[in-house]
């Protein structure tokens, strides 16, 4: 093997009461893809952002082509040509997408004039070259999620990169535009370009990479080739344990009990006419409608449908009038609509439970102090202390937060949107358990998942959508192809 493109060594980050990495290695060789896993909080992104000049390692070196450098800042990467996908989208939602690939580096016509068509027509370029059709004059906070993270990308590459960092770059995109997005990544590889990789999506990490270092609380464990790797072994690196099962072992749940039932329920061509129940103690699964959670919730208006809830017809105009009737929703964008980033745990975990820790409207921190204290333990949330604001704890434990917010409020209908997206393997099964308890303990979950092996390995029934429409009901167990060929339109009405 040739001598690597990128060596980091002895990488350290301390925060007050964390120690975020402990002497972390990593090597990347030129023309490679290039996986770093370990599970959320193990010190990945911090890593990444050292490598991106965003944050200053305390010890260390870092080395390119065999140089030592050193990054004070994002520039200083750009210019080594060093560029980042973060996990979280990093946009201008009042700007064109043009304006966002590339903001900051604008082509001049003259001195203090953008040249606007020059600019438009490379963005284009760069779009065409990734086979998306997006346009460049569109303004991003138009589009959805997907064609969000694909600008994300055309952004990273607009830097003509020679390491280009993705940090989960397909958690929310579909099958083929995960497929548009590989075929991108071999293209690279075969020019010379360096990718450093991050996904706790298991199975596509075989499908993509060539090697993986793997991280375990903030420490480097081992650096191996894929192709001499199977799962298992991974999932134990990762870990420090062997996971036994995927998906927990669970028994047929579902009382004769109504909880929740939906009749007709629309909104444009993205959600039509779409009826169903969900039962006490039932985890119902719904593949392949996005936006479900949020009408039904209140988040967004219904053009037509009717709810019951308990079996009283109910009007949900508000997520405030959700909550009083008992739902909880974990949305897909824990960041931008589950959590205040700049609060602290217990303020997080509170949220939704005011009127719970007051009384004549003075609140009673030692309660929720409590309250916050005994679902981080049950949910085994790594925080330094509950103090610590939630925009610097991982991915995971940001999750854990939303769904302590929901348990705190002893929400009993409650809508999982994407609830494992962006979370590591070890964190999605302690989930899983969590699923099963409250499913035990008689609520009634409805799952909105992407991942069809979720939806299998969870739900006591399964609802398909294709086109907007409920296509097709599978009870538990149902097959991966029958699913998908339902959602593809083989069953649909």
């Amino acid at each position: 093997m040739t001598a690597p493109l990128l060596q980091m060594r002895g990488i350290a980050k301390r925060y007050p009461g964390v120690v975020a990495l402990g002497g972390v290695d990593l090597e990347v060789q030129q023309g490679e893809v290039h996986v770093l896993l370990g599970e959320n909080g193990a010190g990945k992104s911090t890593l990444m952002k050292i490598l991106a000049g965003a944050v200053r390692a305390d010890e260390g070196s870092i080395e390119l082509d065999g140089a030592r450098v050193e990054l004070d800042g994002p520039r200083d990467a750009q210019a080594l040509g060093i560029s980042i996908i973060y996990q979280e989208f990093n946009l201008v939602p009042s700007l064109t997408v043009a304006e966002n690939i590339y903001l900051g580096r604008e082509p001049a016509a003259a001195p203090g004039v953008i040249a606007q068509q020059q600019m438009i027509a490379n963005a284009e370029k760069l779009l065409r070259s990734l086979n998306v059709t997006i346009d460049a004059r569109a303004m991003v906070r138009s589009l959805g999620v997907a064609e969000q993270q694909m600008v994300e990308v055309a952004k990273a590459l607009s830097i003509d990169a020679r390491i280009l960092v993705m940090d989960e770059p397909t958690s929310a995109l579909t099958e083929k535009e995960i497929e548009r997005l590989f075929a991108v990544i071999r293209a690279l590889r075969e020019r010379g370009v360096a990718i450093i990789y991050i996904s706790h999506r298991m199975e596509e990490l075989f499908q993509i990479g060539d090697r993986v270092t793997v991280l375990r609380d903030g420490k480097y464990v081992a650096t191996r080739r894929l192709c001499e790797i199977d799962l298992a072994e991974l999932i134990r690196m990762m870990v420090g344990r062997a996971l036994t099962e995927q998906f927990p072992q669970r028994v047929a749940r579902g009382e004769d009990r109504e909880l929740l039932r939906v009749e007709g329920l629309s909104r444009g061509t993205a959600v039509q006419q779409v009826s169903f129940t969900l039962r006490r103690g039932e985890v119902l699964g719904l593949a392949g409608l996005m936006g479900a959670g949020r009408l039904i919730f209140g988040a967004d208006p219904l053009d037509a449908g009717r709810i019951w809830v308990r079996g009283q017809e109910v009007a949900i105009s508000s997520p405030q009038r959700a909550i009083a009737l008992g739902l909880g929703f974990l949305t897909e964008d824990r960041k931008g609509q589950g959590l205040v980033l700049t609060a602290n745990v217990t303020e997080n975990t509170c949220l939704a439970s005011l009127d719970r820790f007051s009384r004549y409207g003075v609140m009673n921190p030692a309660a929720e102090e409590k309250a916050a204290g005994a679902l981080a333990t049950e949910l085994r949330t790594k925080t330094p202390h509950l103090n610590q604001r939630v925009i610097n704890l991982s991915g995971g434990n940001q999750q854990k937060v939303v769904l302590a917010k929901w348990l705190c409020r002893q929400a009993d209908i409650l809508i999982f949107d994407e609830p494992t997206r962006g979370i590591d393997v070890g964190s999605k099964a302690e989930i899983y358990q969590l699923i099963n308890r409250l499913a035990a303990e008689g609520k009634g979950i409805l799952m909105i998942s992407s991942e069809l092996p979720e939806i299998i390995g969870m739900s006591d029934r399964i609802l398909v959508m294709c086109r907007g429409r409920l296509a097709g009901e599978f009870p538990a167990g149902a097959s991966q192809e029958q699913l998908l060929d339902c959602a593809l339109g083989a069953h649909a009405a």
